[in-house]
């Protein structure tokens, strides 16, 4: 195990806030009756932290002030630096070499899948599986399939291992795509680095944003990926997972967040919201409008009718189309909402995704669908039990000098950002 004598400083620095201080969002004046800033600590938007009318004005008020594109653009370049500082990634620690494992290949009908454990940084590994087209030959697609909460501390029971999540990444291999599913941070195998609990601390966002940053890298060095068409899509904690990385890294082409865009909930865990990405000193922003930082990629929005989506048609969704004309893409920012549906990534959800990620990265759909032009996931699907998709085994366990516990971590990507910095 690798030393981590400095931990608990370390860690300190890594998870401190300032002080919200003013609250004018910079020039603009803020919309009336709004919750009050604490008196003292960061400001966290958590949860329904707005009510939907008091949302409905947050994004009343961003169009009010950004009428051009030179507009939107500075507001922009604001909140993305503003997520990357609140989220603890300012700045960007070192990038150091991934190490990839990439093992146990299993191959099933026209795709394949194995099982990924990414060096982060030195000593924590991300885990996860890739999956990949079978007998594939020149440049494909990628996509990151990120996962909403679950069960946390059931190792079996992790929402990688999930049927929605198999089928979708199965499915969107069998189109072409290089597909990478990970664990949250204190799930899956993750947890087997780190406690559960730390899924429930500061560093949680921090760790997923970054192991996401660093997906990317890994999947931009795989023979075969084109860095041109690389995605992503997830669902609730996923979708907010999806959300961040689209808002801070330009590499990602495409978008597909579910159930989880809002002008008034922010989320509801600390690896959501725990931190101030969304309100300081400078601005106070909602995840409707962090969406809208995809501009001009395109972007699909799934909502529903039982969750903090069910006004997306009329409230969320035609703000996106304004700051996406102001871009002059309007026509790249889509609504796929089922009023009738609840908060999952269930199949009608799944068959929008499938038809918007074949339209925008050329995907094959004629390879999911049958012969009356269904979606079909699961006629060349083959589910696998969670002993066979993990990186870790008894016989291939993790390296014996990794990290252990999240203040280790913590310590290690502190050094990597004080490297960085100089």
């Amino acid at each position: 195990m690798k030393s981590a004598a400095p931990q608990c400083l370390l860690f300190a620095m890594l998870v401190s806030f300032g002080p919200a201080q003013a609250d004018t969002d910079g020039p603009w004046a803020l919309p009336a009756g709004l919750p009050p800033l604490p008196s003292e600590g960061p400001a966290l938007c958590q949860g329904a932290y707005l009510t939907p009318a008091q949302g409905k004005a947050m994004l009343d008020a961003t169009l009010e002030h950004c009428r051009t594109r030179a507009d939107w653009e500075a507001r922009a370049a604001l909140l993305r630096r503003g997520i990357l500082k609140g989220a603890g990634l300012d700045p960007l620690p070192l990038r150091t070499p991934l190490n990839p494992i990439i093992r146990s290949r299993r191959v099933h009908d026209g795709y394949s899948v194995e099982n990924v454990a990414l060096e982060v940084v030195p000593g924590y590994y991300a885990t996860g599986n890739l999956y990949r087209p079978v007998d594939a030959g020149g440049l494909h697609p990628a996509v990151i399939s990120t996962h909403g909460h679950g069960p946390l501390g059931v190792p079996d029971q992790a929402p990688r291992y999930s049927e929605p999540m198999q089928i979708r990444c199965a499915a969107l291999a069998r189109m072409g795509a290089m597909v990478l599913s990970l664990d949250m941070f204190g799930y899956g195998e993750s947890a087997g680095q780190v406690d559960p609990k730390a899924h429930h601390s500061t560093l949680a966002m921090t760790m997923q944003l970054w192991d996401e940053i660093r997906a990317v890298d890994f999947l931009e060095s795989l023979d075969g990926v084109d860095p041109r068409r690389i995605a992503i899509s997830g669902e609730s904690g996923g979708a907010t997972q999806d959300l961040l990385l689209v808002a801070v890294d330009s590499r990602i082409a495409v978008s597909v967040p579910v159930v989880m865009v809002s002008s008034f909930f922010y989320g509801g865990c600390e690896c959501e919201s725990g931190r101030p990405i969304h309100r300081n000193a400078e601005y106070f922003t909602t995840n409707a409008e962090i969406a809208a930082l995809a501009a001009p990629r395109p972007m699909l929005v799934v909502s529903d009718g039982a969750d903090w989506t069910r006004l997306v048609p009329d409230q969320e969704y035609p703000f996106l189309r304004r700051i996406y004309g102001l871009l002059g893409a309007e026509k790249n920012v889509e609504n796929v909402h089922l009023p009738l549906e609840k908060h999952d990534y269930g199949p009608s959800k799944r068959a929008a995704m499938y038809r918007f990620m074949a339209a925008r990265l050329g995907l094959d759909l004629a390879a999911i669908v049958d012969s009356n032009g269904k979606i079909d996931e699961r006629s060349h699907y083959t589910p696998e039990l969670p002993s066979a998709m993990r990186v870790f085994t008894a016989s291939a366990p993790v390296p014996a000098d990794s990290l252990k516990g999240a203040e280790a971590v913590a310590a290690e990507l502190v050094r990597l950002q004080v490297q960085n910095r100089s």
